[in-house]
């Protein structure tokens, strides 16, 4: 049976510029593979030793991105290895199969959220209520599913995200805060339950993942086996779980090692 590894892209396997914590002198600094383009500039890297794990653990289980971005981002990104069979988009909002949207899955999630939460448009309202011009620099909505904001981070008050949060998990939404992105997320919409949809699909026994976010949580609490960066809103909060294994790597060195860990599990080759 097929090993399934189900994976977060951003800050997990691939970096920004601005997150690639590369803090060791200039001339010891990983080689590095941009992996997405995004209006003609370099937006996204992995380090080349990353780059050969991935195609090889490509070879050894089926690999899934498994991201909060929409169709349209996820698409920009051109990762090495075998293009994957299956990837989960906007939060599990949509599963792709060789590229295309499953069109019963999304019928389905549409169907929980319309069940178990607040619209999305009372979610915009309040947003757009309480944001202050002062520290917000967008507000988007991401594949009709969900919102988030763009931020100045050093501006923003504590205390607003935390009565987003509250106000947010009234109405059956969860909120995470991520580099300068603040996202409002209806609960119902997880990686997770994509991920065991795949699973089921595939007849995968073993699921492994990794995750740096709160919107992470739930598909790492899924696998057998997870693993978490040193960097990151789950690691800021000390998150812990039996099955899951924090790693000290912070930056794109982490996305390195969680590859390895991956192949590890993979080939059976852990230490006992």
């Amino acid at each position: 049976m097929p090993v399934l590894v189900a994976s977060d892209l951003d800050r997990t396997l691939i970096y920004s510029a601005a997150a690639l914590a590369l803090t060791m002198p200039d001339a010891r600094a990983p080689r590095l593979l941009c992996v997405e383009v995004h209006e003609a500039r370099p937006l996204s890297f992995m380090t080349e030793t990353a780059a050969q794990l991935l195609t090889d653990l490509g070879d050894a289980a089926l690999f899934m991105p498994t991201t909060t971005r929409t169709r349209k981002q996820y698409q920009r990104i051109n990762l090495p290895g075998p293009p994957p069979k299956y990837a989960v988009c906007a939060n599990g909002g949509h599963l792709l199969v060789d590229g295309a949207t499953d069109h019963d899955w999304h019928a389905r999630v549409l169907a929980r959220l319309a069940d178990e939460c607040a619209p999305l448009a009372e979610v915009q309202e309040y947003l757009a209520k309480t944001a202050d011009p002062l520290w917000l620099r967008k507000q988007r909505v991401a594949e009709d599913l969900f919102a988030y904001l763009v931020v100045e981070r050093e501006l923003l008050p504590e205390e607003w995200v935390k009565e987003l949060a509250a106000w947010a998990e009234n109405r059956g939404w969860t909120v995470s805060l991520q580099g300068r992105k603040i996202y409002a997320v209806p609960k119902p919409l997880t990686k997770s339950a994509a991920v065991r949809e795949v699973a089921r699909r595939t007849g995968a026994e073993l699921t492994l993942a990794a995750g740096d976010s709160l919107l992470d949580a739930d598909l790492l609490l899924a696998a057998d086996h997870g693993w978490r960066p040193g960097h990151g809103e789950l690691a800021d909060a000390a998150w812990a779980a039996p099955q899951i294994t924090a790693l000290p790597e912070r930056g794109v060195l982490a996305g390195e090692r969680i590859l390895r860990e991956f192949l590890r599990d993979c080939r059976g080759t852990r230490p006992a």
